[in-house]
């Protein structure tokens, strides 16, 4: 695609380089961007990334966002630098950052977990979209994909899109006993809602 190729660059990670292009993905539901590496083929990784400033930018120790993060990032230059990240706008389980803010306000002074203090401020537990990712990730062409996630919603999305997914779970080790009790928030309360199965041993499916 024309438009693609215009924002064609270098980046170096890691001392390595890496050739990338970024489009906007967006329709009713959400807004990111689609940030493809190399010449991905049928078969190659990719990742749908919610933005999580905390962990992504400030290298908070609380949550598993910025190392799933670079994990992700990690794999695809270890196959040479063939693969699609999709960075969206859906900070706070897509509620954003001044709601999750508040929610961590509420679990500091009450000690429940980040879904029961959004639903104490009124909020559902997850309002996260992938579909737009979805079919821009089929608009590229693939036909199957290794999806690095543990979330089961995301492995949906994808193959609503017609496309064929292998689910790579990103198993990452708490970094404090907050990181510790967040990811097993997530991972009781994901597997306790029907059709979230968790993804693999040890998987936390909510990122």
């Amino acid at each position: 695609m024309k438009e693609l190729q215009a924002t064609a660059h270098s980046l170096f990670r890691n001392g390595r380089e890496l050739r990338v292009r970024v489009t906007e993905v967006r329709d009713e539901t959400g807004i990111g961007h689609m940030l493809i590496f190399g010449e991905p083929v049928d078969g190659c990784l990719v990742r749908i990334h919610s933005r999580c400033l905390y962990g992504d930018v400030l290298a908070s120790q609380d949550c598993d966002c910025g190392p799933e993060l670079a994990m992700a990032m990690d794999l695809i230059q270890q196959e040479g630098g063939q693969g699609v990240l999709f960075y969206l706008e859906q900070e706070g389980r897509g509620e954003g950052l001044e709601v999750k803010a508040m929610g961590l306000h509420i679990g500091e002074e009450t000690g429940v977990d980040t879904f029961d203090a959004y639903r104490a401020l009124g909020h559902p537990d997850d309002r996260r979209t992938y579909d737009h990712a979805a079919f821009a990730l089929a608009a590229l062409g693939l036909r199957s994909v290794r999806l690095m996630t543990n979330n089961f919603d995301k492995v949906a999305a994808v193959e609503r899109a017609g496309l064929a997914v292998t689910a790579v779970p990103l198993v990452t080790e708490p970094q404090n006993e907050r990181a510790a009790q967040y990811m097993a928030a997530k991972a009781k309360r994901r597997t306790a809602y029907p059709g979230h199965a968790g993804i693999g041993a040890g998987s936390t499916p909510a990122n």
